[in-house]
């Protein structure tokens, strides 16, 4: 298999990195200036084993790869950039498999509209990207695990061997029949990622940092059992992670916030709230669930996108005041 990974940044540039070390072949697609420092300077990695340069082959898009038989598209663009990228990769390359490794519950069914075989994952991968053609994941013994499964639900050979691929390239890959459950979870939990970005880490923790979490995650549990979505339990996800991803001190590098906050400190315009905060928010309308938190922080997270905003330059009772 030939794995095209389009969006070379934490989560990209961690799983076609690691990809690329066990053997398997490999193509980064980047934009700007991530994708001169990736061509100029290949991908530097850091993990707990150390840094190192990644020679991979860069593309800026669908028109500079050939489409071949064997050919796998992972889509690990942030939401709000996935009908561009779909758009552009379906015109020639519609019928590669694509597997979708994005936050959020949202980009299966914009890929299933374009391309005939889908597969969600859901990624536990802490990565950071911050400065171009540069990775941390910091994580170990395992870089991440990454459930995947058909979507809307079932398996295929072809994700088995997708599976099998990442299995010897520091990850756990299970293949699950019923993905959405494990990818719905996670949009529990990514729901503190705008608190993340605009209190920061650190002030996430205070009490009223605290309580916003949890509010905001009672909001999205009463949403989706509204509108009758399950979701895995947070002691299956507990019992599934286990030891196998720890975080571990990697020299010279400093801990930084969730991707929220990431995209705030690269000052790249955007957030992906809409589809994480604002996916409950869709559902609270739809189902009769008053979600005033996670509206919250939708707004504001993108007002911080907007505005150019430094992540973390709000206090909490600023915002724990504005939440009521």
């Amino acid at each position: 298999m030939r794995y095209i990974v389009i969006g070379a940044g934490a989560v990209g540039g961690s799983i076609g990195g690691r990809l690329h070390e066990s053997g398997h072949e490999v193509i980064l697609v980047a934009r700007g200036t991530n994708r001169e420092a990736l061509r100029a300077d290949g991908l530097r990695l850091t993990t707990p084993e150390g840094t190192r340069t990644l020679d991979i082959p860069v593309a800026a898009g669908p028109d500079e790869v050939e489409p071949r038989d064997g050919d796998v598209l992972m889509v690990a663009v942030k939401t709000q950039h996935a009908v561009a990228a779909l758009d552009a990769w379906a015109a020639r390359h519609s019928r590669s498999p694509v597997v979708c490794a994005q936050n959020g519950v949202s980009g299966e069914r914009l890929a299933l509209r374009r391309f005939p075989e889908v597969y969600g994952m859901c990624v536990w991968l802490p990565a950071a990207h911050l400065e171009p053609g540069q990775v941390v994941a910091a994580c170990g013994p395992l870089t991440g695990i990454l459930h995947m499964g058909r979507y809307p639900a079932g398996t295929s050979d072809t994700l088995r061997a997708i599976a099998a691929d990442l299995e010897t390239s520091h990850f756990a890959a299970p293949v699950v029949p019923d993905v959405m459950r494990w990818k719905y979870a996670k949009l529990l939990a990514n729901l503190g990622n705008a608190l993340d970005a605009t209190l920061g880490p650190q002030a996430v923790g205070s009490p009223e940092g605290r309580e916003l979490r949890e509010r905001a995650m009672a909001e999205g549990r009463a949403a989706l059992a509204a509108a009758g979505i399950a979701h895995v339990s947070e002691e299956e996800q507990r019992r599934r992670r286990g030891n196998h991803m720890v975080p571990q001190a990697v020299e010279g590098v400093e801990q930084v916030g969730s991707s929220s906050w990431q995209s705030l400190a690269r000052g790249t315009g955007s957030v992906e709230a809409d589809y994480l905060n604002g996916e409950i928010v869709l559902l609270g309308r739809q189902f009769g669930v008053p979600t005033p938190v996670n509206e919250l922080l939708q707004r504001t997270a993108n007002a911080f996108a907007r505005e150019g905003r430094a992540p973390g330059s709000l206090t909490p009772s600023e915002l724990a005041a504005a939440a009521g």
